[in-house]
């Protein structure tokens, strides 16, 4: 499946540092930088990259986050001020592909890497940190561009300049903006989770919580 001129614009790697956070030590790996060259992706993570907080960020179903040019192009206009490419803490930075109308469970070939969709990114208050307003976590999450999680399917390099590839789509229309939609407000559809096979456990759990609760 062509996705005409989609391709990677940037890949932004970090480490977990230490800072300041209302006069306590806090830790976060937001801060993300571009690297050039060929880049390997591998196990829960691309080379170079890792998580502060694994079970809110990182593991097999938050292994890799994109987030899209045009979204922070956008967040530009908002915000009055230029957005470095990693600036939220994005791995990959694309363009030319609407990252947020992806369906779960979507599949995206990069260089020799075989990614797939597995959930919408939930802003936390360390992105408040990373953009300098405390207030940003909120805007984010009102604004549905919340860019996609991957997990690694295939192991394998891959850069800058890489186009995507759509290789498989499956069979249902649940997007990843649909997902966070659904988490942030519309919690009455909330079954539509439940009937998606590549949804992670943690989220079929979440929204079989809701769905009791609402019966």
């Amino acid at each position: 499946m062509s996705t005409g001129s989609a391709k990677i614009l940037s890949v932004n790697v970090g480490k977990p540092k230490h800072f300041d956070y209302k006069g306590r030590e806090a830790k976060g790996a937001i801060w993300k930088s571009p690297v050039t060259g060929r880049i390997i992706a591998r196990g829960i993570n691309l080379d170079g990259d890792d998580q502060a907080d694994r079970e809110a960020h990182g593991g097999f179903d938050k292994a890799v986050y994109a987030y899209a040019r045009e979204d922070a192009e956008w967040w530009e206009q908002q915000i009055g001020r230029s957005i470095a490419h990693g600036e939220f803490g994005e791995n990959l930075t694309t363009e030319g592909i609407e990252v947020n109308d992806a369906l779960i469970g979507e599949r995206w070939q990069i260089g020799s890497v075989l990614l797939e969709v597995s959930e919408p990114r939930i802003p936390c208050w360390r992105l408040g940190v990373r953009m300098q307003d405390k207030s940003f976590p909120k805007k984010f999450t009102q604004a549905l561009r919340p860019g996609p999680y991957f997990r690694i399917i295939q192991e394998g390099e891959l850069g800058a300049d890489d186009t995507i590839s759509i290789v498989e789509k499956p069979k249902h229309d649940l997007t990843l903006r649909d997902v966070f939609r659904i988490y942030t407000k519309d919690h009455n559809e909330a079954e539509r989770i439940l009937g998606v096979e590549q949804m992670s456990a943690e989220w079929k759990r979440w929204a079989n919580k809701i769905v009791q609760k609402n019966h």
